[in-house]
């Protein structure tokens, strides 16, 4: 009788550990499905989500936003371009007058070997100013078609009700403006320059060449004197 006892005390131990074991593994099933019923809803709110936002006004937006971030590059890049152009322009033309005046300044004390290099190195300046101008009139002509069109993507955004974008773009057409504005400062500036060197040039040529001519004069009289 005592072992039937002692048989009935450990099966009932047992029962009870199994027992455990079965709550324990009810309560992680549990907390799975509870884990994956949490995650399908997510997915479902994020589906009507994603639903009510496919309205069409929804879209219209969307599609004003790419417009505004696509001229906003365009004009980025077309203003950065300008800006470099106009920049390797004013450097041409500063040593365009640099070479001018030490021609001016070495006027009548060259050999005709260093006057000829000297004329030359002045005429390949010439038509790189040239080339360096033409440039810029290219690069301009494309910076403002990206103005252009992202005063429409202005325009466009506005409508839309795309009021964030809107905003982004006109600052960055502000933006540009200025940067151009403050680049072609430098540009005009060596185009000033360049006139005022002109005038200088014209200036002691003719003093130059009035030099020469009084004195082939003075000499023509000399030799006359001494016939």
């Amino acid at each position: 009788r005592s072992r039937f006892l002692k048989y009935c005390t450990m099966q009932a131990v047992r029962c009870s550990l199994c027992a455990g074991r079965i709550a324990g593994a009810l309560d992680c099933v549990f907390v799975f499905f509870k884990y994956i019923y949490a995650r399908k809803m997510t997915t479902f709110l994020h589906f009507l989500q994603q639903v009510e936002n496919l309205s069409h006004d929804s879209l219209i937006r969307r599609a004003a936003s790419v417009v505004t971030d696509s001229s906003s590059t365009f004009l980025s890049q077309t203003t950065l371009a300008l800006i470099d152009s106009l920049a390797d322009y004013a450097k041409a033309v500063h040593t365009r007058i640099a070479l001018q005046r030490q021609y001016l300044a070495t006027l009548g004390k060259l050999s005709p070997a260093e006057d000829d290099s000297l004329w030359k190195l002045i005429n390949n300046q010439r038509a790189e100013v040239t080339d360096r101008l033409s440039q810029c009139k290219h690069y301009e002509t494309t910076w403002t078609f990206a103005m252009d069109i992202s005063k429409m993507a202005v325009e466009a955004a506005y409508v839309s009700g795309a009021e964030q974008a809107s905003i982004t773009i006109r600052t960055n057409i502000q933006l540009a403006q200025s940067q151009i504005d403050e680049a072609k400062k430098g540009s005009a500036e060596a185009d000033r320059k360049l006139a005022e060197t002109k005038a200088d040039e014209i200036q002691r040529m003719a003093e130059y060449h009035a030099f020469l001519q009084n004195n082939d004069h003075e000499m023509h009289e000399a030799y006359l004197r001494e016939d």
